[in-house]
């Protein structure tokens, strides 16, 4: 494929599919929004698209970032070289395959570059993002941050903070595609919180000044990809050195989740028996979250990185300026930390949920693991329904639940993958939309039912045909 401008193809794809369909979704006045997704990264844009192309109309993407470059992780938190998944896999193209990152990169660089390639670069897939945004016309409202929902009978009041300032907005459902931060946000251990003060730690999801650390001695807590990529970015800036903790005494490195990334498995998962799923969970937990080796190799070239395997803290103290962390194998001194520790779902402390979280079915409701599988963690996280609704703990009490859908890591449970990341795009963005579409639809049939049944005009009249009707010659005779 020669090299050149995407968006010649990307429109033309764009044309041949036909303008979006007209909102068929019936206009109440007492609701602002159809559908409002919260998260104006991939996911959020992906859904914007999808929604239009099912003729739902009065969608509204809001996100907290102040602007685009902001929103998401891939110019901010992000620290690796390439992305973690593999590079053919569906992103939010949705079935076009002009609008997916491969005509994409193609068409700027060559077919051979793409061939080249065994992952996606991190930069590539933002600059990628960005013109699938601009392409297909996504509207993302930046600065501004959901900070309440409350119920009001059929729909949902949003309370919507800009500014400063806080206004609400009224819609029929949401989707949560915030990521982490829409489900529990980053988990830093209380070794951490309760021993050093803020200016001595940060967690790998926020923005940390690496220049700082030039010169310094670092601590990174944790052995998953994250961590990996902050130990490497901090070598590469110029810190004196850096000692990773791990608690386990080997690194991870079987990646339970891609052995059933195969369709059968892949499209059914949600159909699964509970036990098989949370059998699933289960083995993720114990396996362990996989760095890429090359995210290994990144960090280890330097020789002033250290790791410290089966070396938990079990305490950290002052030490003049610096700090100092005991493990089982000893104290080491360092002068900040980063904690690579990964994420909790926690729903109580999402603070737009508080007023019901109680309210939600979790898995610790639903099902009771044998005695070798119990998890706590897992145990507290959302049972959601096949649309990726929240459900009632108790039928009947909050009906509002089911309008509310998550598309973000608290869904880890229910259907066996990061939710959110590009593997789970082509199965659940599409399954919810078309959720979304026949709750919408049922909640007006009514007024569907009035308009399919309603007049039509007649595309022709009979004469159009009169004079080719057959008549029998014993007919013409007796005239």
């Amino acid at each position: 494929m020669p090299q050149g401008d995407p968006d010649n193809v990307a429109q033309e794809t764009l044309r041949l599919i036909g303008p979006d369909p007209q909102s068929w979704v019936p206009d109440r006045d007492d609701v602002d929004h159809n559908v409002l997704v919260v998260g104006g990264g991939q996911s959020g844009s992906a859904f914007a698209f999808a929604l239009r192309r099912a003729g739902i109309g009065k969608v509204s993407v809001i996100d907290a970032a102040p602007d685009g470059a902001k929103a998401g992780v891939w110019l901010t938190s992000a620290r690796m070289h390439k992305l973690r998944t593999p590079k053919n896999l569906p992103g939010p193209e949705l079935g076009l395959p002009a609008l997916g990152f491969q005509a994409w990169y193609e068409a700027r660089f060559g077919a051979a570059a793409y061939d080249a390639l065994d992952r996606i670069p991190r930069l590539d897939w933002a600059a990628y993002l960005g013109w699938y945004r601009e392409l297909t016309g996504v509207s993302v409202r930046y600065g501004t941050r959901l900070v309440r929902i409350e119920p009001a009978g059929d729909h949902l009041r949003l309370h919507l903070e800009k500014g400063g300032a806080t206004r609400v907005e009224t819609t029929r459902k949401l989707i949560l595609a915030s990521g982490f931060a829409g489900s529990g946000g980053a988990y830093v251990p209380d070794v951490l919180t309760q021993n050093v003060p803020k200016s001595g730690y940060a967690h790998t999801s926020e923005r940390i000044d690496f220049e700082a650390l030039r010169g310094k001695s670092v601590a990174v807590l944790g052995s998953a990809a994250s961590a990996f990529d902050a130990a490497a970015v901090a070598l590469e800036t110029g810190a004196r050195e850096v000692h990773l903790f791990a608690r386990r005494d080997n690194l991870a490195s079987l990646p339970v989740i891609r052995i059933r990334g195969y369709p059968g498995a892949y499209d059914n998962y949600g159909s699964l028996p509970d036990a098989a799923r949370w059998h699933q969970a289960i083995r993720f937990r114990r396996a362990g979250s996989t760095p890429p080796p090359d995210a290994i190799s990144r960090a280890v070239q330097f020789p002033n990185f250290h790791l410290h395997l089966a070396s938990p803290w079990t305490a950290a103290d002052p030490l003049g300026r610096r700090f100092v962390a005991s493990t089982p194998h000893g104290k080491i001194a360092f002068d900040f930390a980063i904690a690579g520790t990964g994420y909790t779902v926690d729903l109580d402390a999402q603070p737009e949920l508080r007023e019901f979280a109680g309210e939600i079915l979790r898995w610790s409701d639903r099902f009771t693991p044998p005695h070798d599988e119990q998890d706590d963690t897992l145990a507290a996280y959302p049972y959601l329904g096949s649309g990726h609704e929240y459900l009632e703990r108790e039928p009947g009490r909050a009906p509002h639940l089911k309008n509310v859908h998550v598309f973000n890591p608290a869904a880890l449970v229910s259907f066996g993958l990061p939710i959110g990341d590009v593997p789970s795009f082509k199965r659940d963005i599409p399954a919810i939309v078309a959720r979304i579409s026949r709750d919408l639809f049922l909640a007006d049939l009514a007024s569907h039912e009035e308009r399919i049944n309603g007049s039509i005009a007649e595309d022709f009249a009979a004469e159009l045909y009169a004079s080719a009707v057959w008549r029998s010659p014993h007919t013409v005779a007796a005239e």
